[in-house]
């Protein structure tokens, strides 16, 4: 399997960890690519989108033209991972004039609706799918508030959804490479093996 993690900022190293373990969990080895420009993501079988500054990521993958990479990824089925910043970028609506998302997935997101760097902080959540609750870790969240019709939330904390599914794309308010748990990568990566396998 080869893995593209969209690599121009944010948890780059994590997510190839991650990925690596949840491949080797369902019996495959992932080769990881680091995605800094164009011509990378249409080789890759799955696509992660990490966490970081989301009006740095979204400026910066057009500027590159992984975008529309991005988007013909999608198009042909591929599963795609978003992590926090990344899920604003895939978002409908960031809600924010400085980023331009891809409109990949059909939420609308609050950018650091669950507050600042300080108010950071982690949550068991049951996730739709696992036998066992996540230990999901929120840093500077976003908030996703609005779910279209074809969107599936998988996880909730305080009846909002912080994980859903859409297609191809899982997206997730948290930041899931930053635990010893990769259920959630396998949940992305691999939906049709419902194993309950933890890294």
């Amino acid at each position: 399997m080869k893995a593209g993690v969209i690599a121009v900022q944010g948890d780059v190293s994590e997510h190839a960890d991650a990925i690596r373990h949840a491949a080797a969990a369902h019996g495959e080895e992932a080769e990881v690519v680091e995605i800094r420009s164009a011509g990378l993501v249409p080789d890759c079988d799955v696509l992660c989108m990490p966490g970081g500054e989301s009006t740095t990521i979204s400026r910066l993958i057009h500027r590159e033209g992984i975008a529309a990479e991005i988007r013909d990824h999608v198009a042909a089925g591929k599963p795609v991972l978003a992590t926090c910043a990344g899920l604003i970028v895939l978002s409908r609506d960031a809600k924010d004039e400085r980023v331009d998302p891809l409109g990949l997935l059909d939420v609308t997101v609050d950018r650091n609706a669950f507050g600042r760097q300080k108010d950071s902080f982690e949550a068991r959540i049951d996730v739709t799918g696992l036998e066992e609750p996540f230990p999901a870790v929120f840093i500077r969240a976003p908030l996703i508030d609005e779910v279209g019709d074809d969107v599936t939330t998988l996880a909730t904390v305080e009846d909002r959804p912080v994980l859903v599914r859409q297609g191809p794309i899982v997206g997730t308010s948290f930041h899931p490479e930053l635990t010893d748990d990769d259920r959630i990568h396998e949940l992305a990566f691999f939906p049709d093996e419902r194993t309950e396998v933890a890294a």
